[in-house]
């Protein structure tokens, strides 16, 4: 990381979906939590930067892991990045949505409570961006 005055952009967390597509610019800032150490990811053009989502760890039993991040600012310039999130948004409201039964046994027990995507957002967004995952309000 340059010795540049460096300000938070976004502070640390993970995303509430199931997966984030990033396309960077050229001024980066975006870090991830590896070893509890913060590792910069240069942007590489025309690369795009593929995050797991809170929600793939959740259905997919740990098996992929959450990435915990947060996006630097400094004095460079305005950072400009693409996301796209794949979600379901807020439907169907009803569908409860848990570690997926064929990568459970006896061996690998749910390490999670099913949930809707609608109480999972809320409580996403009830406890904002404070550094802690979301996750754990539904572990078992």
């Amino acid at each position: 990381m340059s010795t540049a005055r460096v300000n938070s952009g976004t502070s640390k967390h993970a995303d509430n979906d199931f997966i984030t597509v990033l396309l960077q610019d050229h001024i980066g800032g975006l870090q991830v939590l590896h070893q509890n150490k913060w590792i910069d990811v240069p942007p590489v053009h025309g690369a795009l930067v593929v995050n797991i989502g809170d929600l793939l760890q959740l259905i997919s039993n740990e098996r992929f892991k959450s990435i915990e991040h947060r996006v630097l600012a400094n004095s460079v310039g305005p950072r400009v990045s693409v996301a796209s999130f794949f979600s379901t948004g807020m439907l169907p409201l009803g569908r409860l949505y848990g570690p997926i039964k064929e990568l459970l046994s006896e061996d690998n027990p749910p390490k999670y409570r099913e949930t809707t995507i609608r109480e999972y957002n809320a409580h996403f967004i009830e406890k904002g961006l404070d550094g802690t995952s979301a996750l754990t309000h539904f572990e078992l």
